[in-house]
């Protein structure tokens, strides 16, 4: 998968986890000390579902992780898949590449048949490839750390009206502290 400047997206490694954590560290400076855990944490569990490099001649720009989540809906418990964390480095962004690797986890979560994908982040940025403000759809936030304009959804063709209610996110999100950094 090739994308802007020969950007190629492809599954992560084993042997990309220190080249992983630079890319974290370099996107995320000082909140890099939580969100470089909550990568592990969130490995070293059955919640990681996918996650994605971005790699430019050899050298990792970008990265980004999905995981299970839940949606504790009225009729039943749905699995949902929670987009975070997303990182490219500095020199890289603006670039397209955040948003390649977002499509990327989108089509994946598509073919997985998940009926949303819920995350934390800047609304104007993440508008473009499809969320929108979750509260406004039913959605309930896991945590009241989390801006409203923050908590954010994108549901998929899977995706039915009566699958509303609160996100819960997986215990790793909680371990760490990450949720509401943004």
């Amino acid at each position: 998968m090739t994308g802007a400047r020969g950007t190629r997206i492809r599954p992560a490694t084993g042997s990309d986890s220190g080249s992983i954590d630079a890319v974290e560290t370099a996107a995320f400076g000082h909140e890099a000390d939580h969100v470089v855990p909550l990568v592990h944490a969130l490995r070293s569990t059955a919640a990681a579902v996918l996650e994605l490099v971005a790699e430019d001649d050899g050298e990792l720009v970008g990265h980004v992780m999905l995981s299970r989540g839940w949606l504790d809906a009225p009729a039943s418990l749905v699995t949902v898949r929670v987009l975070s964390p997303l990182a490219v480095v500095p020199d890289r962004q603006r670039q397209g590449i955040g948003r390649q690797l977002i499509e990327h986890a989108i089509t994946t979560s598509e073919e997985a048949r998940s009926p949303a994908v819920f995350l934390e982040g800047a609304p104007g940025y993440y508008a473009t490839s499809g969320f929108a403000p979750a509260g406004s759809r039913g959605f309930q936030s896991p945590s009241a750390r989390i801006p409203e304009p923050a908590f954010q959804v994108r549901t998929l063709s899977a995706y039915e009206s009566w699958m509303t209610g609160a996100l819960i996110y997986p215990e790793a999100f909680w371990a760490t502290d990450t949720v509401g950094l943004r």
